[in-house]
């Protein structure tokens, strides 16, 4: 049995520790607010995020950070991206070489580009890293609906440490040594997830949804490659399976608000409805720029940027990425980049 503090109750924190909780380990839960968590601890629930599932009593629930770090030796990092590093500088001091820190969150740092883990090894050099990804709702894993994520980390036996911690008959743990790779393509289907809602609020059908998921891809593994990632990660659980998840249901509050916007609501309009946080608006800047930098063909991300954040009409952006310069589907140059990761500590 482990020590672990959930650092985050939002869905997928919670989620998390009641998964880790049900497996036999000490959970603790870190709660931002007093208020957050004196309403988990009266009624044994999150009425916020996940409405209707129990939390179980051997959870410990504390707004103490401090207090969750020292107590336990396993951290579950589950924070939206944008506050990640104001809540790691808090968290540095109490973390110790003996803590493996795990981040589950999804998304990218707008100003420096980087990528969560990147962050965390910013802020707390002295702890081990590593991250779990995958296509995973928080209101099915909460629910014990079968599913599938992928453990990565610099490290293959911590990646297997963290794949072992989580496996379950209901959660099944893969591990992949391309940490770059499984970032990568966490945050950016967040991005062609929020596409791909517009094209639904547009009213458009099947057709225009499997092309624009489809050609996502294609720009998630473009810079994946670019940056270093291996392809066979693109066609896997955090490549090609994340995106399907994100892009079709609603449980997805990047689709959600991609619908919203579609239908002519404004960003803020749409985020305030969503009433949650939207990770691809978070993370839509840093991937353009990330594009930019590379200099990688990205024009769905493009057109996503101007709608979101230069008032560009939804169908006039469609259009245009339909009217581009007709070429053949397939890019050559894009297949020579392909290279294999593997681990560097075995």
């Amino acid at each position: 049995m482990e020590k672990i503090a959930v650092m985050g109750a939002g869905s997928w924190g919670t989620a998390l520790a009641i998964l880790l909780a049900k497996k036999g380990h000490h959970v603790t839960l870190w709660c931002y607010l007093e208020s957050e968590k004196e309403q988990l601890e009266s009624v044994r629930e999150n009425l916020n995020y996940l409405p209707g599932v129990p939390i179980p009593q051997n959870i410990i629930i504390t707004n103490d950070y401090k207090e969750a770090i020292v107590n336990n030796e396993i951290i579950v990092i589950a924070i939206p991206s944008k506050f990640l590093r104001s809540n790691m500088e808090q968290f540095s001091p109490y973390l110790t070489p003996r803590h493996l820190v795990v981040n589950v969150s999804k998304g990218l740092e707008n100003h420096t580009l980087l990528r969560m883990s990147q962050v965390i090894e910013e802020t707390a050099p002295q702890c081990p890293v590593a991250v779990l990804m995958g296509p995973s709702h928080a209101e099915e894993v909460a629910r014990d609906i079968p599913t599938a994520c992928v453990s990565s980390s610099r490290s293959q036996k911590i990646a297997e440490r963290v794949q072992d911690l989580f496996m379950t008959p209901t959660f099944r743990v893969y591990t992949n040594p391309d940490l770059i790779g499984v970032e990568l393509g966490g945050a950016i289907k967040n991005v062609i997830a929020l596409a791909a809602g517009v094209v639904d609020g547009l009213g458009y059908g099947d057709n225009t949804k499997a092309a624009l998921m489809t050609r996502g891809m294609v720009e998630i593994t473009r810079l994946g490659l670019a940056m270093g990632a291996d392809i066979q990660t693109f066609n896997g659980l955090t490549g090609i399976g994340d995106l399907i998840v994100t892009c079709t249901s609603m449980h997805s509050r990047n689709r959600r608000a991609g619908i919203l916007i579609g239908k002519g609501k404004s960003l803020d309009e749409a985020l305030n409805e969503v009433q949650m946080v939207v990770e691809g608006v978070h993370s839509a800047k840093a991937v353009y720029e990330l594009s930019r930098k590379y200099n990688v063909e990205m024009p769905i991300i493009r057109e996503i940027n101007q709608v979101l954040f230069e008032g560009k009409s939804p169908r006039e952006a469609v259009m245009d990425l339909m009217m581009r310069e007709k070429r053949p589907e397939h890019q050559t140059e894009e297949i020579h980049l392909a290279h294999k990761v593997s681990w560097k500590d075995e």
